[in-house]
């Protein structure tokens, strides 16, 4: 059974989604995602409070992204996607005949396309 972590501000029981820790030497507080494990000198806080954190005057904040949350694709990025789905599925001769070098290989039916992988069904 997993215990949901709470944020570390007093009267705030909203679940921990960032550890803060600050970094004495350097006057810098940093702020990450949620750490694996409570840290006794580290601090959980709420997605409200790790967006609304300050630090001390003179202080730096260094905010680290854990680059799990999902960016939202660009139409370039999507459009290259489905471009890159389309050619992948072309028959090997129609992807030949359009300038591409897919080749079949010789027991799988398996068309190689750059990094993406078509495989063929046996019966096709």
């Amino acid at each position: 059974m997993s215990l949901v972590r709470r944020c570390s501000r007093t009267a705030c029981g909203r679940p921990a989604v960032a550890t803060l820790t600050y970094v004495y030497a350097d006057s810098t507080a940093v702020l990450g995602p949620l750490a694996t494990y409570a840290e006794p000198h580290c601090y959980d806080l709420c997605a409200e409070h790790s967006e609304r954190l300050t630090a001390p005057r003179g202080w730096d904040v260094v905010r680290l992204s854990d680059g799990s949350a999902p960016s939202r694709p660009s139409g370039d990025d999507l459009e290259a996607l489905a471009n890159a789905v389309r050619e992948a599925a072309r028959p090997p001769e129609r992807a030949a005949e359009a300038g591409g070098s897919g080749q079949g290989g010789p027991v799988t039916g398996e068309t190689r396309r750059g990094h993406l992988r078509v495989l063929r069904s046996p019966d096709s």
